[in-house]
C-alpha cells in the first residue's frame, strides 16, 4: 500500500482514507492499486466489523485523474486495466458481509459516485455537491456508476444525472436516496470534520450492536439481484436460522425477553 491511501484498523473499524488532496482525491495508478489493496485487506480481516471510507482535503473524490490519464497512459487498454483494478476494490466492498459507511464531504463526481455507492450508508456535508460529469469530457460512466446509480435512485433519475452536467445539492442527494444524511458545519473545514465524525459514529454503532447481523443484512440486500424471489426467500430463511443459533443472538434475545417480562410485571 502507498501514501495515496491511509489505512488503519482500530477496535473493529477499518478506516480507508483517500489521500490525494491536491488532486481532489482523483484516481491515478497509485490510488487505484492502494484502493484495491486496502479494500481487499479490510474485507478479509476477521477483526474488522465495519468499514469507513473518508478523504483528506477539500473534496471526497473527483473520479479519475484525467490529466494523469492523458499524459501517463499508453492507450485505451491501459485505462481499461486501471478501471478493473479499482473495480476489484469496489467488488470487495459490495460483495462482503461487512457494512460500509462513507463520509463524503465536499464534491463527489464521476467515478467518485461509484466509490460512494460502494458504501451502504453515506453521510455528506450541507455544502456537498454530487454529480456525474463524464460526458463533459467525452467519457462514459465507470467504477460501478452505471451498475449502482439506477438501483439507488431509479432509472429516470440516474439518466437525468448522467445525461446532464448537473451537480446535486446535499439536500437533493438526500431526497433522491443517494445519501442517507447531511451535516452542517460553520465553514467547509469544520463541515468536513463533522462529516468524518458522523461517518465514524455510524460505523461504531454497527460495531457496538449486533455487528454480524448488520453485516448479514447488508449481504442479503446487496446480493438479492443474483437470486429470484423464491431463492431470496429461501436465503432469508437460511440466514435467520443461522443467526438464531449464534451466541450473540441468543444473548440479545434473552435480554429482550427479560426486559419485556420486567415491563409486564
Amino acid at each position: 500500500m502507498n501514501d495515496a491511501i491511509l489505512f488503519a484498523v482500530d477496535a473493529g473499524l477499518a478506516r480507508i482514507t483517500l489521500n490525494r488532496p491536491t488532486r481532489l482525491n482523483a484516481f491515478n495508478a497509485d490510488l487505484a492499486h492502494a484502493w484495491r489493496d486496502a479494500t481487499t485487506e479490510a474485507t478479509a480481516r476477521h477483526d474488522v466489523q465495519a468499514i469507513l471510507i473518508d478523504a483528506t482535503g477539500p473534496a471526497f473524490c473527483a473520479g479519475g485523474d484525467v490529466i494523469d490519464m492523458a499524459t501517463s497512459f499508453g492507450g485505451p487498454e491501459d485505462i481499461t486495466a486501471l478501471a478493473e483494478v479499482i473495480n476489484a476494490g469496489i467488488r470487495s466492498l459490495t460483495e462482503s458481509s461487512v457494512p460500509v459507511a462513507a463520509a463524503a464531504h465536499g464534491t463527489t463526481a464521476g467515478g467518485g459516485l461509484g466509490i460512494l455507492l460502494s458504501s451502504d450508508y453515506a453521510v455528506v456535508g450541507s455544502r456537498s455537491r454530487l454529480g456525474s460529469l463524464y460526458a463533459n469530457i467525452g467519457l462514459t460512466p465507470d467504477l460501478s456508476v452505471s451498475a449502482q446509480l439506477a438501483r439507488a435512485v431509479g432509472q429516470r433519475r440516474a439518466l437525468q444525472l448522467v445525461l446532464q452536467d448537473r451537480l446535486l445539492s446535499a439536500q437533493e442527494a438526500q431526497d433522491w436516496g443517494l445519501v442517507a444524511e447531511s451535516v452542517e458545519g460553520a465553514d467547509a473545514a469544520d463541515e468536513a470534520a463533522l462529516v468524518r465524525v458522523r461517518g465514524e459514529e455510524i460505523a461504531r454503532f454497527w460495531i457496538a450492536g449486533a455487528a454480524d447481523a448488520y453485516g448479514q443484512a447488508k449481504r442479503l440486500v446487496r446480493s438479492q439481484p443474483e437470486r429470484t424471489f423464491v431463492e431470496q426467500l429461501s436465503e432469508e430463511a437460511r440466514s435467520i436460522g443461522a443467526a438464531m443459533g449464534t451466541p450473540e443472538a441468543q444473548a440479545r434475545i434473552a435480554a429482550f425477553a427479560a426486559a419485556s417480562a420486567n415491563k409486564g410485571a
